[in-house]
């Protein structure tokens, strides 16, 4: 989505300025990839350690996981933007 505001310049002229945005921020920017790695960690490494969780449990979980990893992504994704000027065409009409 492109929308167009004018900006003051030198004088009494306006230069108009293009607003971008992309749909969110990349992944590894947020804290949801950092939680969801140390946690798939943890799983596995506590089936390693522990005799009653066994590495197919271990894997089940990490599964459930990343199906919630992904459906947090999605829901963090549908209808949020995550705007900046484009500043290359500062200078140029659309």
């Amino acid at each position: 989505m492109t929308s167009y505001s004018e900006t003051p310049n030198v004088g009494s002229t306006y230069r108009p300025t293009r607003r971008i945005s992309t749909e969110t921020k990349a992944a590894f920017k947020t804290t949801e990839i950092i939680a969801y790695v140390v946690v798939a960690i943890a799983v596995l490494v506590a089936s390693q350690i522990s005799d009653q969780f066994a590495a197919k449990d271990a894997w089940f979980f990490v599964t459930l996981l990343t199906i919630g990893y992904m459906v947090s992504r999605g829901l963090a994704k549908s209808g949020s933007r995550d705007f900046y000027d484009d500043e290359g065409s500062a200078g140029t009409t659309r």
